[in-house]
């Protein structure tokens, strides 16, 4: 069993982070050490968020998605202003992979991830081949 949630952790995630890790650092002047204290991961994971050396071809399409930049963006400036909370930053990004799956992107990434049927209608909102 491989719900869609899987490849929303497995690439959408790590790209959503790689965003903001990155308009933390260079927008907002974060060092790698605070940027990933505040994105709850570690120094060496927000250094290689940098260098792109973290991701395949999969997490670099979804740095492209307009929707994820726009919401990395987002959770970047709510992180360097003095209202941040984690629970704001959680309830943005479960907006957007919410906003990903009622389009096509989850769907795309989830068959690219696992072998489904062409009737597979887990994902909402979306037109069928």
């Amino acid at each position: 069993m491989r719900p869609p949630c899987e490849p929303v952790v497995r690439f959408v995630l790590p790209a959503f982070r790689s965003l903001v890790a990155r308009e933390l650092t260079e927008r907002y002047h974060f060092s790698q050490t605070a940027a990933a204290d505040r994105l709850g991961t570690t120094q060496a994971a927000v250094s290689y968020y940098l260098d792109s050396k973290r991701g395949d071809k999969r997490m670099k399409q979804l740095e492209a998605v307009p929707a994820v930049q726009s919401a990395a963006k987002e959770v970047a400036k709510s992180i360097a202003s003095e209202g941040f909370s984690a629970a704001t930053a959680m309830s943005m990004f479960c907006k957007l992979c919410a906003a990903l799956r009622r389009s096509d992107v989850i769907c795309e990434l989830h068959r690219d991830y696992v072998a489904l049927s062409e009737d597979c209608d887990i994902c909402p909102g979306i037109s069928r081949r």
